[in-house]
């Protein structure tokens, strides 16, 4: 392929391994001057290796970087800066302490002689924020916000530095239809002025809608490399895991219908200015799902239910007896487990291994007498890994070596550890692959036939219109509509009713 400086970047036979795991071999990867090229593929595909190793924090075994057709070396993030690049990672790296405006600013202040310049960097800040119409104030501490504006805030901290190449892994998985849009329109604004751009995603109509261009990696290679228009969706699905999948984002009509029989029920429940007197049941072996825009209350609903907010309400039923829901152990207690909207920062520990993470909430089953029962640990690691697939080289790895879809899989195997009778599931697909989603899926399925119940969190309304019976609509945090899955004819009547 042609060095010369049409291409931004290019990466040319790159090769990484992590101890005796080769991530990526003999990988060749260009990006176009002013170009949304995406880049596809199945978890641990190795993605975000490549990315990592354009932006300095991996550096490759072998290989060699150019940029405008000329050999660099970028050793580290400061390097990758230099040349103009920046990423928006997947994980969220904002310091949760801090407010919107340093965060923004970190390692990039304002100042006014020797002094900083808090003033301009506040209103940059805030202009940014009009910009992309996120409801947070420059004064904003991170751990106050939502997932959601917490990466409108990672892009807004990309663009409030002058980037020639912008990578965004995942930018939209936590994004509503809103503000995808939002995000689209800037992506578009930055084309313009010659910005190129690497656009990493699982959701596949964003890709086909945003990009130039798509090069599949599988297995650590480069198996396709072409404008988007000689792409279909089945031919690109193939090439990212090598094989046909079945459709699995389809409603499967249930053998047995869900009856009457209530699960839960909860009346009047308010959560601070979020949630304003909502009552709703969920029937046995019944999916119930919460669609809304962001800020709707839908997660605030979840985390209430869980113990981690306090919510009020005149009553809390499940199996027929009235309950208290006061922290997280009583919920666990009453068989209520949750799988949060962000696995990274609620629902892990990064830093331990696998078998740790699946440990943690079933610690008091493991025990025998003050210690931990080593065999019964074996046995429920096991068990977990093999049930729902989780792809690791052992329960002792670490988990950051994990993609991500088997991170979320570790998350689920962990608490339906717990037997839990109600499973509250916020965002839970975000950031994996078609594959793990489709895998995800089935564990819902296979949850409810057994007289379970699921509430299901998501912005994603193919997959609502794929898993679940009735759908309730919020809206400033309270319900505005109710579907019967039968009565809903189309994703796109699901998309009015929630934007409207």
């Amino acid at each position: 392929m042609d060095n010369s400086n049409e291409y931004a970047i290019s990466l040319e036979h790159i090769y990484k391994s992590f101890g005796s795991v080769t991530v990526l071999k003999d990988v060749n990867f260009y990006l176009k001057k002013g170009t949304i090229q995406a880049l596809v593929g199945g978890n641990g595909a190795g993605k975000s290796t490549l990315m990592k190793i354009m932006t300095g924090v991996h550096a490759c075994d072998s290989g060699t970087i150019k940029i405008d057709g000329r050999a660099v070396k970028i050793d580290n993030t400061i390097d990758a800066q230099k040349h103009g690049i920046k990423m928006i990672f997947q994980e969220l790296s904002l310091s949760p302490t801090m407010t919107v405006t340093e965060n923004i600013f970190l390692s990039n202040e304002i100042k006014k002689g020797i002094l900083l310049d808090k003033k301009a960097m506040a209103e940059k800040t805030r202009k940014l924020l009009e910009e992309l119409e996120i409801q947070a104030l420059p004064t904003d501490r991170i751990q106050d916000l939502g997932v959601g504006i917490c990466q409108l805030i990672e892009i807004i901290k990309a663009l409030a530095v002058d980037a020639k190449i912008l990578i965004m892994d995942e930018p939209t998985a936590s994004l509503t239809e809103k503000e995808t849009n939002i995000l689209f329109g800037i992506i578009e604004n930055l084309k313009k002025k010659g910005v190129s751009i690497v656009f990493i995603s699982h959701r596949m109509k964003d890709i086909f809608r945003i990009v130039d261009s798509i090069t599949v990696l599988r297995d650590g290679g480069i198996v396709a490399d072409k404008p988007k228009s000689e792409y279909t969706l089945d031919s690109l699905i193939e090439l990212m895991i090598g094989r046909n999948v079945e459709k699995k984002m389809e409603f499967i009509k249930r053998e047995t219908p869900v009856g009457n029989d209530i699960l839960m029920q909860v009346e009047n429940l308010s959560v601070g200015k979020q949630v304003h007197g909502v009552s709703f049941a969920v029937r046995r072996g019944e999916v119930l799902g919460i669609a809304g825009l962001l800020g709707s209350g839908r997660t605030e609903t979840l985390e209430a239910l869980f113990g981690i907010r306090k919510g009020k309400y005149n009553k809390l039923v499940i199996d027929k007896r009235e309950i208290v829901i006061k922290n997280v152990s009583s919920a666990i207690h009453n068989g209520i487990a949750l799988i949060p909207e962000d696995r990274r920062r609620q629902g892990l520990v990064l830093d331990h291994s696998v078998k740790d993470n699946l440990c943690l909430p079933n610690l008091k089953e493991l025990k025998r007498g003050i210690k931990i029962h080593k065999a019964k640990v074996k046995t429920m690691t096991t068990n977990c890994v093999e049930s729902l697939g989780i792809k690791t080289d052992g329960v002792n790895v670490g988990m950051l070596s994990l993609s991500g879809g088997n991170q979320q899989k570790v998350v689920i195997a962990k608490w339906l550890e717990t037997n839990p009778k109600l499973l509250l599931m916020d965002e839970p697909t975000a950031g994996v692959d078609v594959v793990a989603k489709g895998e995800i899926i089935d564990i819902i399925r296979n949850f409810v036939t057994k007289g379970n119940s699921v509430l299901f969190v998501s912005s994603e309304t193919s997959e609502m219109m794929a898993i679940c019976d009735r759908i309730l609509v919020y809206s400033a945090g309270r319900i505005a509509k109710e579907f019967y899955r039968e009565n809903l004819e189309s994703e796109e009547m699901l998309e009015y009713a929630i934007q409207h």
